[in-house]
This record gives C-alpha cells, structure tokens and sequence, in this order.
C-alpha cells in the first residue's frame, strides 16, 4: 500500500484502487483520524466528542459527521480515567453464571446501577477459588469503578489496597476472608431453622440434610442450624443424614438416591440450594411412587426457590433475590460516595413457602 496525495492508494495486479476519505479501512479509527477527516484540531474533536460545550455548532456537525463516517467510537472508559474520574462500569464475579440464582442476582444489581449511569459486567468464577483471584485482579486492573464479589476464596486480603485507594467492594451471599468490607447475605440460619422446624411439626424426625462443597459458608452456616435445630428437638445424632459434596444436579440425586436405600431411610429431605433440590426430584421420580419402605412418603423443603418449583408443589426457604443484588449495589454507590463509612451487613429474610411436599406427614403423625 502506498499513499497519493494524503489518500490510500492499494495495489493488486498492477490495478491502482482509491479509497475515497472517510471509508473505513478495518483497521478501528483513532481520534486523530477523525480530526483529519473533520479539518480540525485534536483538542477540539476531542471536545466534540466528549461532549463539552464552547464548540461552534458547525464545527460540532463536522466532526460528528466524520466520527460516523469513519465508525468511530469514543473510549468512554479511558476518557473518564484520563480526566481523573472513576469506571462506569462495575464488575460482578459470580460463584456460577449458569445458575438462575445468580442471574437473579445481577438482575438486581443492574437495575440498581442503571439510575446512577453506571453499566454491570458480569463474570464467572465457577466456584474456582484461582479464577476468581485472577478475575478481581483483571477487573482491577481495568480500574473498573466499584466491585461486586461472590467468594469463592478463602482469604481476600489481597482486595485491602483496593479499598483504602476508594474503590467501593461489596461481597454478596457470603462474607469475605481476611478482609472487612460492605457485605449482603441471606439469614442462612433462620430459612433452615424454619424448614427443620416445620418438618418436625408435621411428625418426621428422620430429616436428611443434602448440601454443597463443605468449604462454602453458606452450606456450612446451613448445616450448623441444621444439626443445632435436631439436636434441639431430641435427636442424639443429627449429622447421620447428612450429606455434603452435591455441587450440581446430578451429584444431588445420586445423594438421594444412596439416602432413600438406607435401610432405615429418611423421611424427609432439606435440600441446600436449587440445583440440589432439581436433583432430589429426579431421584424421587426414578422411585417412581416416591415413598420410603413402610409406604411413607418423602417429604421435601428445597432452599432456595426456583422457576416451576410452584408447578411442582415444591415447598422452599424463599427470599428476594433481585432485592439481594438491589442492596449490593446500593452498597457500592453510597460507598463510592462516602469511602470512610464503616463496613455494613445486610441481612436478606427469608421465608417458608408452603406448596405441598414439605407438608406430606411423617410415620408419626
């Protein structure tokens, strides 16, 4: 390629092709192409297009002109940093995106943010403690304006530099290790000790417990209420039905499935999460009639509600997800407002949702 006269000129098979101005040339257009096209300084298509006022409106329509002629879009990232602002933009790292909970959950995020001019990435750690350092990492990195953490990882210090340099982070479901910081979670303990207590109202007392990876505070502040309500009731070992581990679907009713084979089985099931309650109803359905020996049906409580669950008559620990990803957000903006305020936790209620299977009666009624 060669140049005539300011204009690009290519050669193929000794056959010249001009490229008129303006016409894009795949490569991405920089502001000082855009200034060329327009006949103007830098300083002034920069004005232009950064919206500042002070530019002559016929100056103003020939650089817009030429910024659409070319396919020019402004860096509003760099533009805010460069003028010694924050990110719009506020990243998410998720424990897992494919689940419904946390898509719920960036739902309420997002529509929190979307009023202050903010804008939600969103990522996904898998529940990989590695990943998720290397995604907050990434997102710092890219100076995004405030950060919204699901942990996965067991210490978070690292995030502490962050915070004292004024970027708002906000962890949300579970607590952070090794750092105080704004924190929203849902009252894990109260939605169990319902679900315990409403089965043992309705006369089970052999309940089983099927829940996450064991290093997830959420399962093991599930668990603990779990095992504290039983043993509160009488029972002289309540872990024997509990089972830990069941990270998706299928795991879960391979759970259920070895719990209903016991020889003196459960009667009843809590469920830790939604996609462990999806597995136990696969499980139930490959039994078919879904009863215990004796001819007794199992009863279910999931935690956590999910879409059909009220198709299904499943009864579930509920609570407002959206609203759970509201407070995060609104965490992060009046910490971005006010850096010096002191940590915060928000606890999200939950409620016992009567639809049918945790109300099936125990041998003792």
């Amino acid at each position: 390629m060669v140049m005539q006269g300011g204009t690009d000129v290519t050669a193929s098979e000794g056959v010249a092709t001009r490229r008129a101005p303006g016409v894009r040339s795949g490569r991405r257009p920089t502001l000082a192409s855009v200034a060329d096209l327009a006949g103007v300084s830098l300083k002034t298509a920069s004005r232009v297009l950064n919206h500042e006022p002070n530019v002559a409106d016929a100056t103003r329509a020939k650089v817009q002109d030429a910024a659409q002629r070319l396919g020019f879009r402004r860096n509003a990232v760099a533009a805010d940093l460069a003028r010694g602002g924050s990110s719009r933009l506020v990243g998410f790292v998720t424990g897992d995106l494919a689940n419904p909970f946390y898509s719920a959950l960036a739902s309420g995020i997002e529509r929190e943010l979307r009023p202050h001019g903010l804008q939600l990435i969103t990522t996904s750690s898998d529940e990989d403690p590695s990943r998720e350092r290397a995604l907050t990492e990434a997102l710092v990195e890219r100076r995004v304006g405030a950060l919204v953490v699901t942990p996965t990882a067991t210490d978070h210090s690292s995030l502490q530099p962050e915070i004292e340099g004024g970027t708002p982070v906000v962890f949300v479901d579970r607590p952070a290790e090794g750092i105080e910081a704004d924190t929203v979670v849902i009252d894990n303990r109260g939605g169990v000790r319902a679900a315990v207590r409403h089965l043992l109202d309705h006369g089970h007392r052999r309940i089983a417990l099927v829940g996450d990876e064991s290093r997830l505070w959420t399962f093991q502040e599930r668990c603990d209420e779990f095992v504290a309500t039983l043993r509160e009731a009488g029972d002289e070992d309540p872990g024997r039905y509990v089972r830990e581990g069941a990270h998706d679907a299928d795991l879960a009713r391979d759970f259920v499935t070895e719990l209903l084979s016991l020889p003196e089985p459960p009667t009843a099931l809590l469920t830790a999460n939604n996609k462990i309650t999806v597995g136990a109803l696969h499980a139930l359905r490959d039994r078919q009639d879904a009863t215990a020996p004796g001819g007794t049906h199992v009863a279910l409580v999931g935690f956590d509600d999910f879409e059909l669950a009220d198709l299904l008559d499943v009864t579930v620990v509920g609570y407002d997800v959206v609203e759970m990803g509201r407070q995060a957000a609104a965490l992060a903006v009046s910490r971005a407002d006010d850096p010096d305020l002191p940590p915060r936790l928000v606890v999200v209620p939950t409620r016992l949702v009567e639809r049918g299977t945790g109300e099936v009666p125990g041998p003792a009624s």
